[in-house]
């Protein structure tokens, strides 16, 4: 049943393979989102020009043009850099996969998938781009910690003076980490708070994350410490 939240989400569906966009459309349109499905990649700036979807959900294995050479054509345009970005991959995939998310994707979604999961990753992606966009939350005080320093109403970060470009996961994730500075954030902890999981996925998924945020900032990167078997935390 289409909801207000969702009613005006436009998602622009890409695979190679036909029956897979045509139930990637079937099961995202049931949850009230404005679907387009594309199976020639090569189609795909044009397509993301013409349609100006919300977000993508994304082959990694398709011929001509791959999931993982599109997604870092998009982080290159300054229009589409922002573009949530969730790829599909197959189980078997892992390396694939973590390529995937050092591109610059937001999310991964293993296939055969469930329609469920589909939802709730979408849904959460979504949440966290709105959140990035200064849409559905209360106004929040820029976060200081040492040579770090994070506002949250003009999604800006600087680190050591300089400017840091991240994506809507990674400034999640940073915001999250310097608001408890100083705590342990476990892993399960963060895939619940930044990825707005409650089911099982791998902690992989925050390990790479972490590092790619870590080299973005640079010296400051350090600052996020290693609890090994636990987690993360931001020293004060």
């Amino acid at each position: 049943m289409m909801t207000v939240a969702t009613a005006a989400k436009k998602i622009l569906v890409i695979d190679d393979e036909v029956d897979v966009t045509d139930l990637l459309t079937y099961k995202l349109r049931q949850n009230g989102y404005t679907v387009k499905a594309l199976n020639d990649p090569l189609k795909a700036i044009g397509e993301i020009r013409r349609f100006h979807p919300d977000m993508l959900v994304l082959d990694i294995m398709m011929p001509d043009l791959g999931g993982i050479q599109l997604c870092r054509m998009l982080r290159a345009d300054a229009e589409t850099k922002d573009l949530p970005v969730l790829f599909l991959t197959a189980l078997s995939e892992t390396d694939d996969r973590v390529k995937g998310l050092e591109s610059g994707a937001d999310d991964y979604l293993p296939k055969p998938f469930d329609g469920r999961e589909l939802a709730l990753r979408v849904a959460a992606l979504l949440k966290r781009s709105a959140r990035k966009n200064g849409t559905g939350e209360a106004r929040k005080e820029p976060v200081h910690v040492r040579d770090l320093e994070l506002d949250p109403e003009r999604h800006s970060v600087k680190a050591a003076g300089n400017f840091v470009e991240l994506t809507a996961t990674e400034f999640r994730l940073l915001e999250l980490l310097m608001e408890r500075s100083g705590r342990v954030q476990t892993r399960e902890h963060l895939l619940t708070n930044v990825w707005n999981y409650e089911a099982n996925i791998e902690t992989r998924t925050v390990d790479t994350h972490v590092r790619r945020l870590r080299e973005k900032l640079g010296t400051c990167g350090d600052y996020i410490e290693t609890v090994r078997g636990v987690g993360y935390r931001i020293c004060e």
